[in-house]
């Protein structure tokens, strides 16, 4: 059995890796949201956030690991697309920094041009990746979804809200769009959010842009 980290967004981070081209996929600021809504998904399903009016509210007291609940805590009630937002590219370089300290990955560090920094990324051992993708496959494609695994259909969830593609290429969106619906639903409200907070960008992309 191969081993797989406990935390939501350190697993969706891993999903985000193209295995075939050994690099990450999609862009920072997307990856960010994705992760955001991870921590805020993780938060949710262990009890230590709640929501009222549509906006996430302290739970349960429990553990922090990104600091998400601290945020919360010590600001008036906001959407979830804020919190989505909120730092969606430090939580990029919390989670690649957690990963690569537990030796899950590779970060090398260069500057292109001499001038401007870049990092790529190597996970060390694919077959975790591999382990993880089915575990989101089996969540998508099998048993009922009262009985399949809270992370496993929160990363489905995840994946379809960021249109993360080396988790769900858009033809299976669309082909499983019930189904991920119907996880989603099991999910909790960040993963709605991504995906509200990708359009509100796409369409103020295409109004700049006069389209």
């Amino acid at each position: 059995m191969v081993e797989i980290p406990d935390s939501l967004p350190a697993r969706m981070f891993l999903l985000a890796y193209d295995v075939n081209k050994q690099r990450m996929a999609g862009s920072g600021g997307r990856l960010g949201y994705v992760l955001r809504a991870a921590a805020l998904t993780e938060l949710y399903l262990d009890g230590r956030l709640a929501e009222e009016r549509r906006r996430p509210v302290p739970g349960t007291p429990g553990d922090d690991p990104y600091g998400v609940l601290a945020q919360i805590s010590g600001s008036r009630p906001r959407s979830w697309q804020y919190w989505v937002r909120k730092d969606n590219r430090a939580i990029v370089g919390t989670v690649r920094a957690e990963l690569e300290r537990g030796g899950w990955i590779r970060v090398r560090r260069r500057r292109v041009l001499g001038l401007f920094p870049s990092t790529r990324v190597t996970v060390r051992d694919t077959r975790v990746v591999k382990e993880l993708w089915g575990g989101a496959s089996s969540a998508l494609r099998g048993r009922p979804v009262a009985h399949v695994n809270s992370y496993d259909a929160a990363a489905v969830a995840l994946a379809a809200a960021g249109e993360l593609k080396t988790v769900l290429p858009g033809s299976d969106r669309r082909r499983h769009k019930r189904r991920i619906e119907e996880l989603t639903a099991r999910s909790g409200p960040a993963a709605p959010a991504v995906r509200k907070v990708i359009r509100s960008q796409r369409a103020a992309a295409v109004a700049s842009s006069g389209g």
